[in-house]
C-alpha cells in the first residue's frame, strides 16, 4: 500500500544556562531534573526501539548551550550527586510509610527508588556518564536527526546587529559540529521567532533571517502554525510591527499585501522562504492540541501523575491528577499500572489521529503531506511523567503503519523539496504569536542594554585588525559573555515570573563581565587573568573566535 503522508516528532531540547548556578529552586538542578526525567528516559526508549529493530525516526533539537552543559565534567558529576540524593530520599520514605501502615505509599516509595536507580545505571553503565555521545550514536544509526538552535537561544528578531545573528549561528554550528561530528542541516529558531527583511530606522536594509541561514548552509527551520496559515495578522507593510504596545517599528522590504500565495498555505507542506533555498515547515496545530490542550490534552488524564503536588519530606510526587478541578489536597494516590494502561490507549489514539489527518489531506489535495508535531522535549518525562513512554508507543505504532512514513524533517525536505515560495510574517510561538513575551513593560529595559553591548563589540572588533594574543583572549571571552547576555531565557523568565530574580541576576552578571573585559581593552591593558577566570566559571564554546561577530 502506498504511503499517504509522513510524520515526524520535532522535539526542542533547551534549558537556561545554569552551570555552577546553585541548586533548588533554580540553577543546575534544572539540568539534573531534565536529564533524569526526560533525556535519559528518552535515550533508553530510543535505544530499546533500535535494538528491537523498530524503524523509528524523529527530529530532535539539542541547543548548543544545552550540549555544552550536558557534556561538562562538573555538571555530569553533580548529576550523579543529584541521583544519589533522590535514591536516598525515596529509600528513606519506605520505613516512614511502613510505620504509618500505608502499603500503597510504601510501594510507591520503592517504585521511585528503583526508578532513579535505573536512571543512574543507564547514565553510568549504558552512556558512560555522558549523554551527548549517546545522542550522537543515535544520529549515526539513522534514528534521530539532531538539529541546532541559536548558540545561547538568543532572540534573533530583536537583536540590533546582523553581526550578532552571525555570531549566534556560527557559534551554534561549530558547537554542533564538535559534539555531533557534522554540521546541522536544520535549525529551530529560538522561540520559533522569525522576521523578514526590513528597513531599520537608521536606513539599514536588514536581511530576513532566512538569508543568514542560507549563508550558514542551514536548509530548514520551523515556524508556528499561524505564521504559515496566516490565520491571524501579525504585521503590516509599513508602520507597527509586533511588539509590546506596538512600539517596535518596521518598514518591510516586501509588503505582505503584495505576496499573497495563490493557494492558502498549509502546515502539511514545506515552502521556500522569500526566494531562498531555505525551507520552512509549520507546526501542525491539531496534533499539537492533543498534547498541549489544558482541556483535553493527554497529560491532564486523571490517572497520570500529578506534577505539582510533592511530599513535604522527600519531594517525591506520590499522587495522580485525579480530576479536572480537584485541589492539591484532594489528590488520590498515583498508580503506575493505571497510567501505563492509559499510555497505550493514548499512543494508539494519537497514531490513529495522525493517520486520519494525513489521509484527509491526501484525499483532498492528492498531495503527500507531513504532520510535524513540535513540542518542548522537557514536557515529556519532567512535566508529563509518562510522556516519554507515550512517545515510544507512538513511534512503535507509526513505524508499523502501512500508510504513514515515519521520517525526520530534513529527510522529508530532501525527498519532497518545496514547490512554492512563501513570504512569512513576523512572529514567534509565544503568547499571541508576537514578541511580547520577550519585550514588554517588564523586560523592555533589557533591550537597550543588549543593543549597547552589540555596538560596543562592533566598535572593538573593527579596531582589532591585528590583535595580540592577549587581546584575542579577552575578545573571545567577551564574545562568550555577549552570547550569554543575549539569551532569550532571561526576559522569558522575567515575564513568566518563574525565576525572575535569577534571570535578572544572570543578565546583569554577563553584562558586567562583558563591560569589564571591554574596559580592559579600552585602557590598553587586556585583562587576560579576568578572561581566564570567567572561562573557568562558564566553560562554553571553547573554540569561539571573536571574528565570527562579523557582517
Amino acid at each position: 500500500m502506498p504511503k499517504t503522508g509522513a510524520f515526524t516528532f520535532v522535539l526542542h531540547s533547551h534549558l537556561p544556562y545554569a552551570r555552577q548556578a546553585g541548586r533548588w529552586p533554580h540553577g543546575e538542578e534544572w539540568l539534573h531534573e531534565a536529564a533524569a526525567e526526560t533525556y535519559v528516559p528518552l535515550l533508553d526508549s530510543l535505544n530499546r526501539l533500535l535494538q528491537e529493530g523498530v524503524a523509528a525516526r524523529l527530529t530532535l533539537t539539542l541547543t548548543p548551550i544545552l550540549l555544552e552543559q550536558l557534556a561538562d565534567d562538573l555538571v555530569r558529576a553533580n548529576f550523579l550527586t543529584y541521583l544519589d540524593e533522590k535514591i536516598a530520599a525515596a529509600t528513606a520514605d519506605i520505613p516512614r510509610f511502613e510505620k504509618a501502615g500505608d502499603e500503597h505509599f510504601t510501594y510507591l516509595a520503592g517504585f521511585y527508588r528503583d526508578w532513579y536507580q535505573g536512571i543512574r545505571r543507564s547514565f553510568v553503565e549504558r552512556y558512560d556518564g555522558n549523554l551527548v555521545p549517546a545522542f550522537r550514536r543515535l544520529q549515526e544509526a539513522g534514528m534521530v536527526e539532531v538539529v541546532t538552535c541559536g548558540a545561547t537561544h538568543g532572540y534573533l528578531p530583536l537583536l540590533d546587529r546582523d553581526e550578532s545573528i552571525n555570531l549566534q549561528l556560527r557559534t551554534a554550528i561549530e558547537s554542533h559540529r564538535r559534539h555531533m561530528g557534522c554540521a546541522p542541516r536544520a535549525i529551530w529558531l529560538p522561540e520559533c521567532a522569525y522576521r523578514p527583511a526590513y528597513f531599520a530606522e537608521d536606513g539599514r536594509q536588514r536581511p530576513g533571517l532566512e538569508t543568514f541561514l542560507h549563508r550558514h548552509k542551514i536548509g530548514l527551520f520551523f515556524a508556528e502554525t499561524h505564521m504559515i496559515e496566516g490565520g491571524r495578522p501579525v504585521g503590516v507593510a509599513a508602520g507597527e510591527a509586533i511588539g509590546p504596545y506596538g512600539n517596535i517599528m518596521r518598514r518591510y522590504v516586501v509588503p505582505f499585501s503584495e505576496v499573497r500565495p495563490a493557494q492558502p498555505a498549509t502546515t502539511y507542506l514545506p515552502y521556500y522562504v522569500a526566494g531562498t533555498d531555505v525551507a520552512v515547515l509549520g507546526r501542525n496545530n491539531r496534533s499539537g492540541l492533543q498534547v498541549w490542550s489544558a482541556d483535553w490534552g493527554y497529560p491532564g488524564d486523571f490517572d497520570y501523575r500529578e506534577f505539582h503536588k510533592k511530599d513535604g519530606v522527600s519531594g517525591m510526587q506520590y499522587w495522580r491528577v485525579s480530576g479536572a478541578r480537584v485541589s492539591l489536597g484532594g489528590k488520590d494516590a498515583y498508580h503506575p499500572d493505571w497510567a501505563a494502561w492509559k499510555v497505550g490507549e493514548h499512543s494508539r489514539h494519537f497514531a490513529h489521529l495522525v493517520t486520519g489527518l494525513l489521509k484527509d489531506y491526501h484525499s483532498g489535495s492528492k498531495g503527500f503531506g507531513i504532520v510535524c508535531a513540535n513540542y518542548d522535549t522537557e514536557l515529556f518525562g519532567h512535566w508529563w511523567f509518562e510522556g516519554v513512554s507515550w512517545i515510544e508507543g507512538v513511534l512503535r505504532e507509526l513505524a508499523a503503519s502501512e500508510e504513514v512514513d515515519l521520517t525526520t524533517a530534513p529527510a522529508f525536505i530532501e525527498a519532497h523539496p518545496p514547490e512554492t515560495v512563501l513570504n512569512l510574517p513576523e512572529g514567534s510561538w509565544g503568547a499571541g504569536g508576537t514578541h511580547f513575551v520577550w519585550d514588554n513593560a517588564d523586560t523592555h529595559w533589557m533591550w537597550p542594554v543588549i543593543h549597547a553591548a552589540e555596538r560596543r563589540m562592533l566598535d572593538r572588533v573593527g579596531k582589532a585588525r591585528n590583535p595580540s594574543d592577549a587581546e584575542q583572549t579577552v575578545l573571545n571571552q567577551a564574545a562568550r559573555e555577549l552570547l550569554l547576555l543575549q539569551s532569550s531565557d532571561w526576559p522569558f523568565l522575567v515575564s513568566t515570573g518563574q525565576a525572575r530574580e535569577y534571570a535578572v541576576e544572570r543578565f546583569h552578571s554577563h553584562v558586567e563581565r562583558f563591560d569589564q573585559l571591554m574596559d580592559s581593552l579600552d585602557h590598553g591593558a587586556p585583562d587576560v587573568e579576568l578572561a581566564a577566570r570567567l572561562w573557568e566559571r562558564d566553560k562554553v564554546f571553547p573554540n569561539i573566535d571573536f571574528r565570527w561577530f562579523a557582517a
